[in-house]
């Protein structure tokens, strides 16, 4: 382990991932001072896994509902506890395997001279089964964001211990979307995020049924209110054009289209060409048909998680996590 890697400490969250906890866990073994392995009340042998491959295990408390952002901040401290000194951490979901090259490239990035304001690095997390399912590959398409200075990072990313500390963490309440709510916090800070032109993970998100890709829609939906809810306001609007949208394409136009069939008849079920017309417009944005057809659709998932933030928060009631897999 050379001197960049001894200053790097890694927390993996998983929660029943089976053989990819293993394949997560061997890829970063070694090849950091300490890794952490936070557990959110996995029921197979995710625990014995673990500790068997030397990792420092810190199963969470599920007394609470619990939140990749709960796991995050727990595994967090773990480190913390075991090196207070440590000056990097980098988070991993346990479905997914870290490149070789990625903790150094990310590394000597955050200590290169003129990079002290970057909090965050990230890289190109890709799909491992791209072609198994439509879902997957559209999964890939989503990773794969531009390189440069970025506004947010997924759920795999490099970050200075000493900002994440300064923020107070992820918060732990959200169910989704916690990664780019932190990161409106660390910009407001001065802090910046990059997105680095690097190989970073594979991941693999499983999706074989048209249920897992509507639950996980329904989750970013309610991700876009809850983001907007906290930090719609200007100038950030994090996610308020998100938002909007969902609930535009998802929500009030089959409602208008429904009033107006009541009041004018059938004829006015004509309006809801506007939905091919959308296809066929980001079609021509993307030249790819199954993923213009998939982002109309998923307006529908994202339009029903706005609503469950909406009934949550006026009922007062605590959303659990919607797990897709």
């Amino acid at each position: 382990m050379n001197k960049a890697q001894q200053a790097i400490g890694i927390v993996v969250i998983g929660r029943n991932e089976g053989e990819r906890l293993r394949v997560c866990l061997q890829s970063v073994a070694y090849k950091a001072n300490t890794v952490v392995y936070v557990d959110s009340g996995s029921t197979d042998d995710s625990v014995a896994l673990a500790r068997s491959l030397g990792v420092v295990v810190v199963p969470l408390d599920m007394s609470v509902p619990f939140t990749a952002a709960r796991a995050r901040n727990a595994g967090f401290q773990a480190l913390r506890q075991t090196d207070p000194e440590m000056a990097l951490v980098q988070f991993v979901d346990g479905d997914c395997e870290v490149v070789g090259s990625w903790l150094l490239a990310a590394s000597e990035f955050l200590t290169e001279s003129g990079h002290e304001r970057y909090a965050v690095v990230c890289g190109r997390r890709r799909e491992r089964h791209p072609a198994r399912s439509i879902y997957n590959r559209l999964c890939d398409v989503e990773w794969d964001t531009p390189v440069g200075d970025a506004k947010a990072c997924g759920g795999d990313a490099m970050m200075r211990t000493d900002a994440l500390q300064a923020v107070g963490g992820y918060r732990d309440d959200l169910i989704a979307g916690e990664e780019p709510e932190l990161c409106v916090r660390l910009r407001a800070a001065g802090w910046k995020v990059r997105r680095l032109d690097q190989e970073m993970t594979l991941h693999d998100a499983d999706i074989t049924r048209l249920s897992q890709w509507w639950r996980r829609a329904t989750r970013g939906g309610y991700a876009f209110a809850q983001g907007a809810w906290l930090h719609g306001a200007s100038p950030e609007r994090h996610w308020v054009r998100e938002t909007y949208s969902a609930l535009f394409w998802g929500v009030a136009l089959p409602l208008i289209v429904a009033t107006a069939t009541l009041w004018l008849g059938a004829g006015a079920l004509l309006l809801l060409l506007v939905y091919p017309a959308q296809v066929l417009r980001l079609y021509w944005r993307h030249n790819d048909w199954e993923r213009a057809l998939f982002l109309v659709l998923g307006k529908f998932a994202e339009g029903w998680g706005v609503l469950k933030f909406v009934f949550k928060r006026v009922l007062h009631q605590r959303q659990t996590i919607i797990e897709y897999k």
